[in-house]
Parts: structure tokens; sequence; C-alpha cells
């Protein structure tokens, strides 16, 4: 029996067919200063846009039909709205066209901060302990994903459960050479211990550019790695005295706890480059004394509402809560609206932007509902140009595939498809009466069946949709 997962794998495996295997490894010789070097591994046949090298690059992965992938989550102490929602469906997409089309299983980790001066500043404002905060945000934003049917990580890691780990991960980074702690019981990154490598994301910042500022720091870009417990904050006992994590190596620590010292993937929205990412790869590499931690940086653009050139962010208050979204348009629709775009292209948000989302769901909807109809006898119709659909058909899976694989180009897959429709309404044409002609039910189920598998694929689930259907007799 030919299952779902056979059916489109079968039109990928050209573009996987060819593999090359070598030993992988986190080699200070392999990436000199900022120079993006191409892993050894498996090549899959994918392409993907890398940060770290701002070009496309072929996508390789360290094991065959794997891919480690981690994620930065959200810090829980508000509400997540829709700007966190576009990025975090746009990589479940592609999570998803890799391990349901490419068959490329992803093994996905994600950070929850639960640990922050705005989770303090929360707890502090609504009179509750920080642990209160942080468990009654984080269990929201999990049904948000849930609600938005983002497939959960196989694991979420907490910062606070993690603090051991990261005390430890600190020591390496002080021990290799590349921090130091101050006399208050702040430990620092030495920027300067790594030279030229810093700035793989964005060009160095002048020393000019910037006032200098008091501070216990030896260099102005020193960034904390711990910091000093202040009164009436949380704190975690460490070789410093008392005090917390910073922001950065959280997520270095907790990667490394999972993936070691290589990880194939990581992923995040395009404001966390810099400084985030930039220090996360400044803190690896120096642990783990290797010249390329993370192989592909992948960033999701921002979400923008519409006529403001400013992203949807909670510092802005220009927000729209997941839950309040979801009043006026369906999990379905706001995939559709991510896919109508590339997944690192700035998206507009507007009811225009949804209507178009709802009517490009509605077109395909009320294709397969007429198909169907056509195939149950329900719909009767000239005869069809059989060969040509199949050819049509054929034409289709090839120019998704080859989308796909060109940086997951979500927007001209489902381009594609629409032009199949388009060519599959042209050949339904209705007739009052039934001239007893030939009749092509099986071709219309070859198409309806294949939309519907990749709109599965991409996370949309056309069965169950709420599109309301009649059958419009056009003669």
């Amino acid at each position: 029996m030919w299952t779902r997962k056979k059916v489109l794998s079968g039109a990928v495996r050209a573009a996987q067919s060819v593999k090359s295997r070598a030993q992988a490894s986190c080699d200070v010789s392999r990436a000199p200063g900022k120079t993006w070097v191409t892993p050894s591994g498996f090549n899959t046949g994918l392409k993907a846009f890398n940060s770290l090298s701002k070009q496309k690059e072929p996508f390789i992965v360290a094991r065959e039909g794997v891919a480690t992938w981690y994620s930065c989550g959200p810090t829980v102490y508000d509400h997540a709205h829709l700007g966190h929602a576009c990025s975090y469906v746009r990589f479940d997409i592609l999570q998803r066209i890799l391990s349901r089309l490419f068959g490329i299983s992803v093994i996905h980790a994600m950070v929850i901060t639960d640990i922050d001066d705005k989770i303090i500043r929360r707890s502090r404002e609504e009179n509750v302990s920080t642990t209160t905060i942080a468990t009654m945000y984080e269990e929201e934003f999990k049904r948000d994903m849930l609600s938005l049917k983002v497939i959960p990580p196989a694991v979420y890691l907490r910062v606070t459960e993690n603090v051991h780990h990261i005390v430890a991960f600190i020591e390496g980074i002080i021990n290799n050479g590349h921090a130091y702690a101050t006399e208050e019981g702040d430990v620092y990154f030495d920027i300067q211990s790594i030279g030229h490598r810093y700035g793989k994301f964005v060009e160095a910042v002048e020393d000019s550019q910037l006032e200098p500022v008091k501070s216990n720091k030896r260099y102005w870009r020193d960034f904390a790695l711990w910091k000093q417990s202040k009164p009436q904050e949380p704190y975690w006992d460490s070789p410093w005295g008392r005090g917390r994590p910073g922001w950065h190596i959280e997520c270095s620590t907790i990667a490394s706890s999972v993936f070691g010292r290589q990880l194939d993937v990581h992923s995040g929205g395009i404001d966390l480059a810099f400084p985030h990412h930039e220090n996360e790869v400044a803190q690896s590499e120096a642990y783990h004394q290797c010249g390329q931690w993370a192989n592909y940086f992948l960033h999701s653009g921002h979400l923008h509402l519409k006529g403001s050139a400013e992203k949807m962010s909670k510092s802005l208050k220009n927000v729209i809560s997941i839950k309040d979204f979801l009043q006026s348009y369906s999990a379905n629709e706001f995939r559709m609206f991510c896919l109508l775009t590339r997944y690192r292209s700035a998206v507009d948000y507007s009811d225009g932007s949804m209507l178009e989302a709802r009517t490009s769901l509605r077109t395909i909807s009320t294709f397969t509902h007429d198909a169907t109809a056509y195939m149950k006898g329900q719909l009767q119709c000239l005869p069809v140009q059989e060969a040509f659909l199949w050819e049509r058909l054929a034409e289709t899976k090839a120019a998704v595939v080859k989308a796909l694989a060109d940086d997951f180009d979500t927007s001209r897959a489902v381009g594609a498809v629409i032009v199949l429709i388009y060519h599959g309404n042209c050949q339904l044409q209705p007739v009052a009466k039934s001239e007893g002609g030939t009749r092509s039910p099986a071709v219309f189920g070859a198409m309806v069946s294949y939309i519907r598998d990749l709109l599965d694929v991409f996370g949309i689930d056309l069965l169950h949709s709420k599109v309301h259907h009649t059958i419009s007799i056009r003669y």
C-alpha cells in the first residue's frame, strides 16, 4: 500500500540521490576568522540562505537523514504576540518540509528563558514570584503554539533548570582564556581575546563610534556571562558569588548540552542576529575551541503592521496577541499568510493580507470540493483533456520540489499549486445535462490527493477547513 509519506517522498528522490560522507568535526583550522566553511557530511540536495555567509549554500548535515536544530524560545514574562507567531510558524513549516518532504528527521531543542530582568520586573509589578510569572506565561505560550499547530520541539529546556551547566560552561570559557571575573562578582566575555573573529553577522563597531562608559569591564564590547545578584533578586551560588546567568550564555550552554560541539541549524528572528547570536557563536567557539560551531543560521524576517516600518514588538506597544488574532482568523489562514512570503522576508500584516491568505485557501478548497463532486458524478462537465492534466500535475510536482529545495521558497510552491488549480478549473466546465461522454475522475483524484498531502506537509488540514462551498454552475 502506498502511504502518504511514500507518495510525497517519491517526488523528491532525485533531489537526494547524491550524498557524500566525510568525518565532520568542530576544528579551528577549518574556519579561520569570519569565513564560513562548507561543512563535511551529507549533502541533502537543498540550498538554504545562511546568515553566516550571507548567501545560499548547499545544505549539508553531519549525520545522514538527521538535522540537529536549536532555536531561541520565548522569554516568558508576557503574552506571545503575532510577531512571535510568525517566526515560530515559519520555522515549523521549514521543519515540516525537511522531515515530511525530504525525509530529514529534525531533532529540535528550544530554550525557555524563565529568569530575566523583564521577568523580575513583572514579578515585582504583580507582587508574585518570578516562578509564578514564568510558569504562567510558559504554559500560555505552549497553548498558543498548539493552537497554531506548531509541532513542539523534541525538548523544551528551562534556564533555571540548567544553571549548573551554565556555571560549568562559563568556567570552561575562563579556563580557555576567553572570559574574566571581576571583584564585584560579574563575569564577562573577553572580546579582544578572539580578535577579528567577532562580527560574523555584522561588521564590528569601531571604538570611536561609542562614548566610553564607566564599567568594571576591560573593554566596552565585553558582555556579561554571569551577573552579580542585586537585593531581592533570585540568585544561584557560583565560584564568583551569588548571581544569575547573562542572556546569551544560556543558549550556548543549553544547545551544547543537547547537541555537543557541533550544531547543524540555529534559528531565530532577524533581530536576534546581533548581538545575541553573534555572542552565542563567540562563546560556543571559545568553549569548544573550534572554528565553526553552528553550520547554518536561519533568520526569519520581521512582521510589520502595514504602514509601519517598525516590527511588531511589546516595547513599541503595537502587538496583537495570538489569542485575539484567532478570534478573527484561523490557524490555517495564518499558515497560508506565512506561506505566501519567503520565511526570511519582512512581511506586512493587515486585514488585506489576511484576506489574500483566506482567498488563496478558499480557491484551493473550492477546487478540491468541486473535483470531488465531479469524481462522485455530482458535477456534470464537458469532456476533460485528461492527458493534459496529468502533464500539468507532473510539472507541478517537479516545480514544487524545485522551489522548496531552493531555500524553502513556499511562495513559489504555492504559486505552482494555484496554476495547477487554474488548469483543473478550466477543465471542470459544468453543463446542465450530461451528454454521456467519457469521464476522467482518476486524474482529478490524483490532483486532489496531491494538493491535500502537500498542504498537510505545510500544516494545513483541508479536510477540516471551515470554508463553506457551493458548486458554481457555469453555463
